[in-house]
C-alpha cells in the first residue's frame, strides 16, 4: 500500500507542476490532486471489491433475466446503494417470462453408470422428476422423407443429440504444439469431413436449422442435448434453449463425445434427466439506478455501466461480475470523498444485455433528459482485467478531454491505457452502442483479456475464482477518478462526429449506427 501511495503522490505533483500546460478554459480545479489522492486512499485502501464480488457470484449465482437470481442480486445493489447514502430506483421497462431452475442431473444408465457434466439452457422446460430415455443423434439421411420417418419411429421418447460432437475436445492450441504435421493434419481432415456429414444431416431436415428443435419436440423427444464447446479446456458455452417447454441441457463436450460415440457405434446408450425447472409467468423487468445528485449543474449527467443479467452457465463472474462491481465501487468511492459532485453522477445497472443490450436501450428511450444532458457515459463489459483500452467511438473532440484527464491519474492505472483515436462507433457489442447511436460520448473501458473469450465468456467456467481483485480495484479506483475530472470540467464534451470511411465489406461510406427498438417482453 505504502508503494503505491507513493507512485500516486509523485504523480499528483507532476500533474500540479503541469497545470500551467493546460489551456485556461480547460483547467481541473485547484485541488483536484488532492481529491484524486484521496479516492485513491480510498480505493485502495478500503477496497469493497472482495465483498462485493464474492456475494454476487458465490450467495446469489447466475442471474439470467426473469429469474429469481436475477431479482436478488438487484435488491443486493438497491441495499448497498441505500446504505452507502446513494440514491437508487428500479426502473421497470417491461416484461418477461419468469423462470426459475434447481437441481440439474444428468444420468448416463447404460452400457455403464456413470454421472455427466450438464446444464440447464435458460428458459429450458423441467422434467418433473428423472425421466429416462434412449440417446441417438440426427439421422445421416438425405431426404426429407427420410428425416421424416426418423422422427415418427426413433424420437419419441429420445434425448436427442442436436449440435456437432466435436472428434477431440483438446484445444487447437495443444494439437499445434504438440501434434506432427501428419497427426495436426489428420486430425483436421477427419474434423472437417465430420463437420460437412453433420451439416449434410441437418439439412436434410429441409427446415432452417433453428426450426429442428421444434420439429423434434412435436415428435414427442424426452428432451434435447447439445454443447457448444468453447474451444478450451473444459468449457461450454451456456445460452437458452432451443425450445420453451422440452428439456434443454448443455453437455461439457467431452461427455457429449462419449454419448455421440456410444449412438454412432450402436451401443445403445440410455441417460436418465432429472431437471428442476419452471416457468412463473410474466415478471417485470427492471434497470437499477444509482443517482449522486449534481450540485452545480445538475441536469447534465455523467453516466457509469454494466449489465447485471448472465447466462446460467456458471456464475457471471467475468460477464459481468466485475463490470457490475467496478461501477457499485466507483459509485461507493465517489459517495465517500465526492458526495457534493458539479454534475449528476449516475449508474445504470442493465437488465437482458444478453437478449441485445434491450436494458440499457429502453433506458434510452425512456430517459431523454439523460441523453440531452449527457456529458460522457462508460462501460465496462469484457472480463477481470486491468482497463487496458478506450476507443473514442468516433466522437473526434473527445480524445484531447481523456488524454488531459488520464495524465492526472496515478501512472499505476494510466500506463496500460491504449487510447484509440477517433476509432469507430460500436454497433452493439455491448450497452455503450446503446447511447453511441443516439450521438452521446459513451465509451467502452475496454480490459485485458485474461483470456476472457476463450475460458470464461459464457461458460460454465466463470466463476469467482477468476476475478483478479487487484486488477478490478484499480479499475474501479479509475473510474472514479475519470468520473470526478470529468464532472468538473468546465463544459460538455463536444458530439463532433468523424466522417466515416468506406467499408471494406460494401465498398460504400459507412453510417452512424441506427438504434435499434428495445424489446420489452420476451423471450
Amino acid at each position: 500500500r505504502k508503494r503505491r501511495s507513493l507512485t500516486f503522490l509523485s504523480t499528483a505533483l507532476l500533474v500540479s507542476a503541469g497545470l500551467t500546460a493546460i489551456p485556461v478554459a480547460a483547467r481541473q480545479s485547484p485541488d483536484a490532486a488532492a481529491v484524486l489522492g484521496q479516492i485513491w486512499t480510498e480505493g485502495t485502501e478500503n477496497s469493497h471489491v472482495y465483498q462485493l464480488g464474492q456475494v454476487l457470484t458465490d450467495v446469489i449465482g447466475p442471474r439470467v433475466t426473469g429469474t429469481p437470481g436475477f431479482d436478488a442480486a438487484r435488491h443486493f445493489l438497491e441495499e448497498h446503494y441505500t446504505g452507502w447514502g446513494i440514491e437508487v430506483d428500479q426502473q421497470a421497462y417491461g416484461s418477461w417470462q419468469g423462470w426459475e431452475s434447481g437441481l440439474t442431473h444428468l444420468d448416463l444408465l447404460e452400457p455403464r453408470r456413470t454421472s455427466l457434466g450438464a446444464w440447464p439452457l435458460a428458459w429450458s422446460g423441467g422434467t418433473d422428476g428423472p425421466i429416462e430415455g434412449p440417446v441417438v443423434t440426427l439421422p445421416d439421411v438425405s431426404t426429407r422423407e427420410e428425416f421424416d420417418r426418423w422422427l415418427a419411429d426413433v424420437v419419441p421418447g429420445a434425448f436427442v443429440l442436436f449440435t456437432f460432437p466435436q472428434p477431440t475436445c483438446r484445444p487447437d492450441a495443444e494439437w499445434q504444439e504438440h501434434a506432427t504435421p501428419e497427426s495436426l493434419q489428420a486430425m483436421q481432415v477427419d474434423r472437417d469431413l465430420r463437420r460437412q456429414n453433420w451439416q449434410g444431416r441437418m439439412s436434410a431436415a429441409g427446415v432452417a436449422p433453428g426450426q429442428i428443435p421444434s420439429l423434434i419436440e412435436d415428435a414427442g423427444a424426452a428432451g434435447i442435448l447439445s454443447s457448444e464447446w468453447a474451444g478450451s479446456w473444459g468449457t461450454s458455452r451456456v445460452f437458452n434453449a432451443w425450445t420453451i417447454g422440452m428439456p434443454s441441457l448443455e453437455v461439457e463436450c467431452e461427455d457429449y463425445g462419449l454419448l455421440a460415440r456410444l449412438a454412432e457405434n450402436g451401443q445403445a446408450p440410455r441417460v436418465r434427466v432429472n431437471l428442476e425447472a419452471r416457468f412463473t409467468g410474466e415478471v417485470p423487468k427492471f434497470n437499477t439506478i444509482g443517482r449522486i445528485p449534481g450540485t452545480e449543474r445538475p441536469d447534465e449527467y455523467i453516466l457509469l455501466s454494466a449489465h447485471l443479467d448472465t447466462w446460467g452457465g456458471a456464475t457471471g463472474a467475468t460477464d459481468n461480475g466485475t463490470g457490475t462491481i467496478t461501477m457499485m465501487e466507483a459509485m461507493r468511492i465517489l459517495q465517500e470523498v465526492y458526495p457534493n459532485p458539479r454534475r449528476t453522477i449516475l449508474v445504470g445497472h442493465w437488465n437482458a444485455e444478453e437478449q441485445g443490450l434491450n436494458g440499457s436501450q429502453a433506458f434510452a428511450v425512456d430517459n431523454p433528459e439523460v441523453i440531452e444532458g449527457m456529458q460522457i457515459s462508460l462501460n465496462q463489459d469484457n472480463g477481470t482485467g486491468r482497463i487496458s483500452d478506450i476507443g473514442m467511438q468516433g466522437f473526434t473532440a473527445a480524445g484531447a478531454y481523456f488524454q488531459r484527464w488520464l495524465e492526472q491519474v496515478p501512472t499505476d492505472l494510466s500506463r496500460h491505457i491504449n487510447l484509440d483515436i477517433p476509432s469507430l462507433p460500436d454497433e452493439g457489442r455491448s450497452d455503450h452502442a446503446s447511447f453511441v447511436c443516439h450521438g452521446v460520448p459513451a465509451f467502452r473501458l475496454g480490459a485485458y483479456e485474461w483470456d476472457y473469450r476463450d475460458y470464461t465468456w459464457h461458460t460454465n467456467r466463470d466463476t469467482f475464482d477468476k476475478i483478479v481483485i487487484e486488477e478490478v480495484t484499480g479499475n474501479a479506483v479509475l473510474t472514479a477518478m475519470l468520473v470526478y475530472l470529468a464532472s468538473e470540467e468546465p463544459e460538455l464534451v463536444p458530439r463532433d462526429r468523424r466522417t466515416l470511411p468506406i467499408s471494406p465489406t460494401t465498398g460504400e461510406a459507412m453510417s452512424w449506427p441506427t438504434c435499434r427498438t428495445p424489446r420489452r417482453s420476451g423471450p
